[in-house]
């Protein structure tokens, strides 16, 4: 058994499919496959149920998998223990963010981390703050940015710091029969048509509890998984958004209006623990402090 095996086991698991697994892993599939198969004969069990369609775990697969991804965080973390002791940071840091980050200006923290510590491989990732938080829980990404709902401070893991406490502000095109208010109710942006992100996200939460604690019902017309979807649907007048100001003040081709007694938002960042040194390092370079 070696790790490069463990590596495979689990890409497999998470893609739920070989083909899938060997494009992730960078090999061929059939390199894949037997080296799995040399996993199993070790085991003396399968590990996945193959089909036509889809690839499962078995009882046993799912027994492994957990152990397996300790092992690799552990490898990882020995790495960057004998990395750090010799004063030289490299290796890959994997960073996690929300679409709607104008608050934060991360692209100026890479500019910084990358010419500090050019030996660092640096992934990024943008998904739902909901997705995002799992994946740190998981210790699948080493440190990701997150918008949530002040009342959901609860959802976040234990190592984490508010940046940025924000309103949201409606967004209309300038066409728009509200793009000449001053201020817009909440009333009155539920008698027009609505684009909102899935009903159950972080995003949504935000907007769903203000008008519901006004005890207004809205009716949201487009339901979308990004925001560049929103900005799309906004600029054509198809309906009206509810962002975040940070990233209303962006769009200077659309028309930003202040709600009253409308939602906000707040930015946090979060890592799980330990935080690996080349996330402990990123968080420095953009003035982000991880101790008390």
């Amino acid at each position: 058994m070696n790790l490069k095996q463990i590596r495979y086991a689990l890409a497999v698991a998470e893609e739920q499919s070989f083909t899938r697994a060997a494009q992730r892993c960078h090999t061929v599939q059939s390199a894949l496959s037997h080296q799995i198969a040399k996993l199993e004969d070790e085991l003396g069990c399968s590990l996945f149920e193959r089909t036509s369609r889809r690839v499962r775990l078995t009882t046993a697969g799912q027994a492994f998998i957990p152990s397996a991804q300790r092992l690799l965080a552990a490898k990882q973390a020995l790495v960057e223990e004998v990395t750090a002791a010799s004063s030289t940071v490299s290796g890959t840091l994997s960073i996690g963010t929300i679409s709607t980050i104008n608050a934060i200006d991360l692209p100026s923290m890479l500019d910084k981390f990358h010419r500090h510590y050019p030996a660092v491989n640096i992934r990024l990732y943008v998904g739902m703050s909901e997705m995002l938080l799992e994946d740190v829980r998981q210790q699948k990404i080493d440190l990701a940015f997150v918008g949530i709902w002040p009342g959901d401070i609860d959802l976040l893991p234990v190592s984490h710091r508010r940046l940025i406490d924000e309103p949201l502000v409606a967004l209309v095109a300038a066409q728009h029969p509200l793009a000449g208010c001053e201020r817009v109710s909440l009333k009155a942006l539920s008698e027009v048509p609505l684009v909102d992100f899935y009903s159950g996200t972080a995003a949504r939460r935000q907007t769903d509890r203000a008008f519901q604690a006004a005890g207004i019902k809205r009716h949201v017309s487009f339901e979308i998984d990004h925001f560049e979807w929103l900005e799309n649907l906004v600029s054509r007048g198809l309906a009206a958004g509810i962002v975040p100001i940070s990233t209303a003040q962006r769009l200077s081709t659309l028309v930003s209006i202040p709600i009253q007694d409308g939602p906000r938002r707040q930015v946090f960042c979060v890592w799980p623990q330990p935080l690996s040194k080349a996330a402990e390092r990123f968080l420095q370079c953009g003035g982000i402090v991880v101790e008390e």
